[in-house]
């Protein structure tokens, strides 16, 4: 690595981690003080609420922090002069931006592996605190289709993967062959085991002399392999997130059950293709600057690329909202903006100093 790569991602660093740790510390004790009298005495659950709310911020916060920690490099080393002393011992254009662009994305790429772990409920979880929910969140009157079977859940307990009143039904061409009633059911091993459950079979041809309808009870039986229950409570609350792993397996089960799946494809996009908006921004923004001190307006600079790079993000996040709401097809409204937003970047950073 040279020295010049070197003393530039210093630099970046430095400011990105300054102006992530003070974009973390305002809209988390923003949302604190907002939010005091509803967060619960305990200890404990005060400081799971800071934890995953600074989770919840990061994701909105580290995109952000990298384009603004690039700005302020850009504005002092122009300042200082060492833009132009770096290009007078021979640095190309790429050799400044591409390191910047380069760490900006590797970590990006760690943010989207934690969007893979259970932190990328973190809005969920620090909503069920306020609600003093957290430890006994649950869902009621669930009713789906997985595969040949229609399920309904008296309640659903996401979290503790436990159910009760369960009813399943066998349905194999508009015809119910079985079903099966239990008080209690949990999930394990990828499956969910029924306990003390009734199982009713009908015939599958009608003989009214000697056709009979044959009821059994079974202490202990598993079904509806790889449903779990996170997914249901996903599906079932409009607001609820996905984690990237979990959306990937909703997908897959989903999308045969002819079950709208534009919210999991939403979430799914923006966790990961979303974050990578920046990429060009940077370039954009260096592209875009006065390398002489003389003529360079910081403040007129500085103002512009702020505001470009906010209402830039807030255009994503709103057809992230809409996508979610099932306004707009996620593919139209999160990949193909991503999508013309690269070209178009592209187009002008060729323009300005012939990127390629």
């Amino acid at each position: 690595m040279r020295i010049i790569t070197k003393y530039l991602l210093r630099k970046f660093i430095r400011n990105f981690v300054i102006v992530l740790i003070s974009l973390q510390i305002f809209f988390v004790g923003i949302d604190f003080l907002q939010n005091f009298d509803e967060v619960p005495n305990s200890a404990n659950l005060q400081l799971l609420y800071i934890l995953y709310n600074s989770f919840f911020t990061l994701t909105l916060t580290l995109p952000l922090s990298l384009v603004f920690g690039w700005i302020i490099t850009i504005v002092i080393m122009v300042k200082t002069n060492e833009m132009v002393a770096s290009f007078s011992l021979g640095v190309g254009n790429r050799q400044i931006f591409m390191p910047v662009v380069n760490v900006s994305i590797i970590l990006i790429v760690l943010l989207i592996g934690f969007q893979m772990t259970p932190l990328a409920y973190s809005y969920e979880y620090k909503e069920k605190i306020l609600k003093n929910t957290y430890f006994t969140s649950s869902k009621s009157d669930i009713f789906v289709k997985y595969n040949d079977y229609f399920v309904y859940f008296k309640k659903l307990y996401p979290l503790q993967k436990y159910a009760e009143d369960i009813h399943i039904y066998k349905v194999v061409d508009d015809d119910i062959e079985e079903g099966i009633v239990a008080k209690k059911a949990y999930f394990q091993n990828n499956r969910w085991y029924v306990l003390d459950a009734r199982i009713t079979k009908k015939p599958k041809v009608i003989d009214w002399n000697n056709s009979k309808i044959e009821i059994h009870h079974e202490k202990f039986l598993y079904t509806l392999e790889g449903f779990k229950p996170k997914i249901l409570d996903s599906v079932y609350e409009s607001t609820s997130s996905f984690s990237i792993l979990d959306a990937i397996t909703a997908l897959t089960l989903l999308n045969d059950q002819e079950v709208n799946t534009s919210k999991i494809r939403a979430s799914l996009y923006y966790e990961i293709v979303a974050p990578l908006y920046f990429v060009p921004l940077i370039i954009l923004i260096f592209s875009y600057t006065s390398f002489n001190s003389r003529f360079f307006n910081i403040g007129k600079f500085t103002s512009f690329s702020i505001a470009a790079t906010l209402v830039i993000w807030g255009v994503f996040f709103m057809l992230h909202k809409f996508s979610s709401g099932g306004v707009i097809n996620p593919e139209i409204s999160i990949l193909l903006p991503i999508f013309l937003w690269y070209i178009i970047t592209y187009i002008l950073i060729k323009k300005q100093i012939g990127y390629k």
